[in-house]
């Protein structure tokens, strides 16, 4: 299947096999009564950006690059969760992980609508624009601010630990750390891309559910080493709303040295 350079790769729900996203949880993790915000933790964003793309995606390139731009925004948290389903196609991206193409289904199961292409952009985990329209997703961001994150997440660091503290009013959810590369190229070899070197910003490369939000104020503290993979070097923390599915993103962080 080809797509010229202004078409989607596209696939619906009907052709794919929905699995919910449901990675086990991580033992050792100590729950307290939560402290002061931990000066050394990073700020609050303003809104969450996840691109599913690939490297077998002739329109992709566009959006990494936007990607690449958008991360440089402080206010943003934005991250690239590269999918393997177009591997077929005659190149193997070489940072996709099924479990990135299982979250971008979960998402789509939950808004409802099928919509599952690239690439494209996950705003706050409830609503999409392709991956390379800025001015689609910078409404969708303006129109979220009315109801803006409504769990604190701070990060901060200290003797070989991670303190991940949350408080504020929201419905019960999950706890994710997702760790990440900061900046990857990659050399294209065959494909739709053939020829093409490719950067990506924020790539994700794993999902770890650390914990649960019950509502009320909570300190978690996990060892660094959880996340100190050999292609990670950094990470982020979200905050899922959960009724047995993927849900809104209610809270998020970056690590301090994100």
């Amino acid at each position: 299947m080809q797509s010229g350079p202004n078409m989607l790769r596209r696939m619906t729900l009907a052709s794919l096999a929905v699995m919910l996203w449901s990675l086990g949880g991580i033992g050792s993790v100590m729950a307290q009564t939560a402290t002061a915000p931990d000066s050394a933790s990073s700020g609050k964003p303003r809104a969450v950006l996840e691109l599913f793309t690939s490297q077998g995606c002739s329109s992709c390139p566009a959006a990494d690059a936007l990607f690449v731009e958008m991360a440089r925004d402080p206010g943003l948290l934005v991250l690239t969760l590269p999918v393997d389903y177009w591997d077929y196609l005659g190149w193997k991206d070489t940072l996709a992980h099924a479990a990135f193409s299982q979250r971008q289904r979960a998402y789509a199961k939950r808004r409802g609508d099928g919509q599952i292409y690239t690439p494209q952009a996950v705003i706050d985990g409830v609503a999409h624009a392709v991956g390379s329209d800025r001015r689609a997703m910078d409404q969708i961001i303006a129109a979220h601010q009315a109801n803006s994150f409504p769990l604190d997440v701070t990060v901060s660091e200290a003797a070989g630990q991670i303190r991940i503290s949350l408080s504020g009013q929201a419905r019960p959810g999950s706890i994710w750390v997702l760790p990440v590369a900061r900046a990857r190229a990659v050399s294209i070899q065959r494909g739709e891309n053939r020829g093409r070197e490719v950067a990506y910003a924020n790539v994700v490369r794993g999902l770890m559910r650390v914990g649960d939000w019950r509502g009320e104020p909570m300190t978690l503290e996990l060892p660094v080493t959880l996340v100190s993979q050999a292609d990670a070097d950094t990470y982020a923390v979200l905050v899922h709303s959960e009724d047995g599915k993927i849900g809104r993103i209610i809270g998020a962080a970056k690590a301090p040295r994100f």
